[in-house]
């Protein structure tokens, strides 16, 4: 593996960054103020190839990787313009339709996760699991006369589901040798009888909005679930290790974009005889935010790198770490926008105050910063585990 891009990864990175810049912060805010969905930018980016870049050829995409699809996400979101649903339709969605879906599900969702005209939401989190997967209560059954599968259980902030027009939902089944319930994944139709959802009031100042959704024995063909019965584990692990490293793209584009509105402000204000970013106290917080953001990037990088290469494992590890380091790091490099606008940082007119409260969910989401680091301590390190 090497750590310098290549010309192509350099190419796209040059588009996007061009593209984005067409649509800038201003363009998402009057978006989020109106109610609305970038759907402008999401057709676009789609009929560029951006959208579904990840995806194989034969079916519409771009046939490259996770590398490409969190090239595109940082730079959207550098520009002031970023997709969180690319996390979750083409990244998630999309990735675990290609690589286990069968060839009906392939030829009916991946050409249109990739044009656009289509997107996927994701629900995995449930109100009493939180990041205990095994606590998951949503479980699926056979109806023995039909062969359909009924679904019973809720969802809780699940992204996007008012414009997706299907959501894969994770559930349960039982294992007729050992009667243990084992993860499945199943896509369920928007319009569903049975499937509901209800609307979250998020703090956040972003385009998606976050459902709660109830399934009561919503009934499915048996071609609704993606893949094997018994392979649901890996199957799962296949979306979530996209997911952490697409939610590192979304983090480092974020903080790119804070970072560079500070050094833009620091560059041009004078309160003395110099401009502030001529002094240390502002100058080394912004340098150090820069070195955090790009490390974050490395290692976002090789977990890509892995990933596409086929090591789930090695890619495991590196999406965690990745995760958390971007988090961190966009966290850090936010506040310290903020801070070096001072009471500008806090109008919209600079339109930082909003990613305060934004720059935390990579913190929290997908999954939470003391989680990863217990999955190191005793993934990594060999430490017992305290759970």
């Amino acid at each position: 593996m090497t750590h310098i891009e290549s010309e192509e990864h350099k190419a796209l990175r040059s588009a996007v960054a061009a593209f984005g810049k067409r649509y800038g912060r201003d363009y998402m805010t009057d978006i989020v103020d109106s109610g609305g969905y970038p759907k402008e930018l999401w057709l676009e980016a789609a009929k560029l190839g951006y959208l579904g870049v990840n995806l194989p050829e034969e079916y519409g995409g771009g046939g490259g990787g996770i590398a490409e699809l969190s090239i595109v996400l940082e730079e959207l979101g550098t520009a002031g313009a970023p997709l969180l649903m690319m996390i979750v339709s083409p990244a998630i969605c999309g990735t675990v339709i290609a690589r286990f879906g069968t060839a009906d599900q392939k030829q009916e969702w991946l050409p249109a996760l990739a044009d656009g005209t289509r997107t996927m939401a994701f629900g995995i989190t449930e109100p009493d699991a939180g990041s205990n997967s095994h606590r998951i209560t949503t479980t699926a059954r056979r109806d023995p006369d039909t062969g359909d599968w009924l679904l019973t259980g809720r969802k809780v902030f699940v992204s996007g589901v008012d414009i997706a027009d299907a959501t894969l939902i994770v559930g349960r089944t039982e294992d007729a040798r050992t009667g243990n319930l084992k993860p499945c994944l199943f896509i369920v139709p928007r319009d569903a009888p049975g499937f509901t959802r209800r609307k979250i009031d998020m703090e956040l100042h972003g385009a998606e909005k976050q459902f709660e959704l109830a399934l009561d024995d919503v009934r499915l063909p048996a071609e609704a679930l993606v893949g094997d019965e018994d392979a649901g584990l890996l199957q799962l692990f296949a979306g979530l290790n996209p997911e952490r490293i697409m939610t590192a793209a979304f983090a480092i584009g974020m903080g790119r974009y804070a970072l560079a509105r500070a050094v833009e402000y620091a560059r041009e204000r004078a309160v003395w005889k110099t401009a502030i970013g001529a002094h240390q106290a502002i100058a080394h917080p912004l340098a150090q935010a820069h070195i955090d953001l790009e490390l974050a990037r490395l290692m976002m990088q090789k977990a890509a790198h892995l990933y596409d290469a086929g090591d789930d494992v090695g890619a495991g590890e590196a999406a965690n770490m990745a995760k958390y380091a971007a988090g961190e790091a966009c966290v850090r490099a936010v506040d310290q926008a903020v801070h070096t606008l001072g009471g500008n940082g806090l109008t919209r007119e600079f339109g930082l105050a909003t990613l305060i409260t934004a720059s935390r969910v990579a913190r929290i989401a997908p999954v939470s910063r003391e989680m990863i680091l217990n999955y190191v301590s005793h993934q990594t390190l060999g430490l017992p585990k305290s759970y």
